[in-house]
């Protein structure tokens, strides 16, 4: 039979790729820049290809290389899933868990979920990334996640949904704007209002802009904030207003006398909050067990209705 690569010398190419640099790559991998370099040549040889191509400014992957490594990570992913499934079998909820989540989401909501698996699965090991959607589907993808927190849908069919609950949005102004004399809004006053926004990239700014839209809201946002709070801060001081998730309202609507926050008459605009995880993980029994015991012990007000 013929000799076959190691997972270690596919573990190490899949650095170099990520890192693109021998010395960076082997801090990484917590080896020396010679034994990095060595394994590589050895992977080569193995192969009887060339998968990089090496100068004295960059590295670079050959394409052929980028074909290796592509199928190197599903290989990594799947053994790391064996190991995490052997565990499970033995001792199911239990270990390290890696959980993203959105920044619309973790300030305000991360603090329960982690007092429930504390509560709940006390052998499990959480292990936290915020960042945007985008992101945190391209980590679920690299095996690097396990599972993410985030409003739902989602379009990658190759993720599991589980809707934890529907949170509401509501109109946040200044206590001078004229919408304050009324207790609640229809989604049309808001139409004419100078409205601020999330940047591009925040799934919570697609979702505003639906909820604009209906509206019949057509302008251009002024202002494009990188976080809930700036939005607030800049709402407060009268630079215009905005739509925040209910959900934030305890933490970022704490100056009632800078801010004023108006409900929505039914219907009112929600969005999905969920938990997803690949379809093809050994742990996905594990993780519905995880999601449906968070959806049953979260608020009843956030709780979603669902079948």
């Amino acid at each position: 039979m013929a000799a076959q690569p190691s997972i270690k010398q596919l573990k190490y190419l899949v650095a170099l790729a990520e890192c693109g640099h021998f010395g960076r790559a082997a801090e990484a991998c917590f080896i020396t820049q010679p034994s990095l370099s060595a394994a590589i040549n050895e992977l080569e040889n193995l192969l009887g290809a060339q998968l990089v191509e090496r100068n004295k400014r960059q590295v670079l992957i050959t394409p052929l290389g980028e074909e290796v490594v592509s199928r190197a990570r599903s290989i990594l992913q799947e053994v790391d899933e064996l190991t995490t499934m052997a565990q499970a079998a033995t001792e199911p909820l239990s270990g390290p868990i890696h959980i993203g989540v959105i920044p619309t989401i973790g300030p305000y909501l991360l603090p329960d979920v982690m007092t429930q698996i504390k509560s709940g699965f006390p052998k499990l090991q959480p292990f936290l990334r915020e960042d945007q959607t985008g992101n945190l589907i391209k980590l679920l993808s690299a095996g690097k996640l396990d599972l993410a927190l985030i409003a739902l849908p989602i379009e990658e069919n190759w993720l599991e949904e589980f809707d934890l609950f529907e949170d509401h949005f509501v109109f946040a102004c200044s206590p001078d704007n004229p919408l304050t004399k009324k207790n609640h809004l229809e989604i049309a006053d808001i139409k004419d209002e100078k409205l601020l926004l999330l940047e591009d990239g925040h799934c919570l700014r697609d979702q505003a802009l639906e909820v604009c839209q209906k509206a019949g809201w057509s302008k251009s946002a002024d202002f494009q904030a990188n976080s809930l709070s700036t939005l607030v801060q800049m709402v407060a001081a009268g630079v215009g207003s905005t739509l925040l998730p209910e959900m934030s309202l305890e933490v970022e609507a704490r100056r009632p006398d800078l801010l004023k926050i108006l409900p929505f008459e039914n219907p009112v605009p929600v969005r999905r909050i969920g938990m997803v995880w690949r379809r093809s993980s050994a742990r996905k029994r594990e993780y519905r067990q995880l999601a449906t015991h968070l959806r049953d012990r979260l608020s009843p007000v956030r709780q979603a209705d669902v079948a």
